[in-house]
């Protein structure tokens, strides 16, 4: 999958400590790099992982970071993010989340200052730990990665990051596949896809790149990744575009973490 995403034109590789996929693909990279007919070298590719909740802290963030790279056999990261603003076995309301989180980021500004890191960042932030962290960083967050789509589509957070000159990167941008399979039934999208002659996952992954949004699409059929990066073909209408923004008014769901509850 890897191998065919790169043929397609794929050039961000997005991993988190939690997947347990970090020694596997870069043992895949390693081998494209090496083999011309890739014609693709590490400069090329965009590499991302993310701190596990377990590792929250400055010693123990700054220690998974080393260890993720060299799990990667990389000298550093292109970007890598907070992936969730708790801590593992810690209860969602306790104050001590945040001390954490902090000192993670604190261990990310240091090794973004070592180079280490070329990007630092956050993943599933609400607006209220995002303001917390601009008001105490020394290296404001380059990006912010959350679930998005039109069924969460939150315009609050959106707004921070714009007015904080921070990228938005969309995951979960099919909703799990349920925005897609027929689960959650949104004929506006059904519309527009037959309007196109395209899927409704082209037509997902479009609306965030019209929003100026990163999309991380994952998928294990070689033929979807390759159908992925057709989403450069089309373009949706701006009246299409205001009422797939409108969805999530009426139809709401998430379904991915929720970090309301987080302190």
């Amino acid at each position: 999958i890897v191998q065919e995403a790169i043929r397609s034109g794929y050039r961000l590789i997005d991993s988190a400590t939690v997947y347990k996929n970090e020694e596997a693909l870069g043992q895949i990279l390693k081998e494209i790099f090496e083999d011309e007919s890739f014609d693709v070298t590490r400069q090329d590719v965009f590499i991302t992982s993310k701190l596990s909740p377990q590792h929250q802290g400055y010693e123990k963030c700054y220690q998974a970071v080393q260890d993720s790279l060299k799990r990667f056999g990389l000298d550093y990261f292109d970007l890598y993010l907070i992936h969730w603003p708790g801590t593992s076995k810690t209860k969602l309301s306790d104050p001590i989340n945040q001390e954490n989180r902090d000192e993670s980021y604190r261990a990310l500004e240091q090794l973004y200052n070592e180079s280490k890191i070329k990007h630092i960042g956050v993943s599933n932030y609400t607006t209220r730990h995002l303001r917390h962290l601009l008001d105490t960083c020394t290296v404001k967050p380059h990006l912010h990665q959350f679930e998005l789509h039109p069924c969460l589509y939150q315009p609050d957070i959106l707004e921070l990051c714009q007015a904080n000159q921070i990228q938005v990167q969309a995951y979960s941008s099919l909703g799990e596949g349920k925005l897609i399979n027929g689960e959650v039934d949104l004929v506006e999208i059904k519309h527009i896809a037959e309007k196109h002659n395209v899927s409704k996952a082209l037509v997902l992954l479009r609306w965030a790149i019209q929003h100026d949004n990163i999309i991380i699409p994952k998928s294990k059929s070689p033929a979807r990744v390759s159908e992925n990066a057709k989403v450069f073909d089309f373009e949706i209408s701006i009246e299409d575009m205001e009422s797939l923004d409108q969805i999530h008014k009426a139809k709401p769901f998430r379904f991915c973490w929720d970090p309301t509850e987080v302190y």
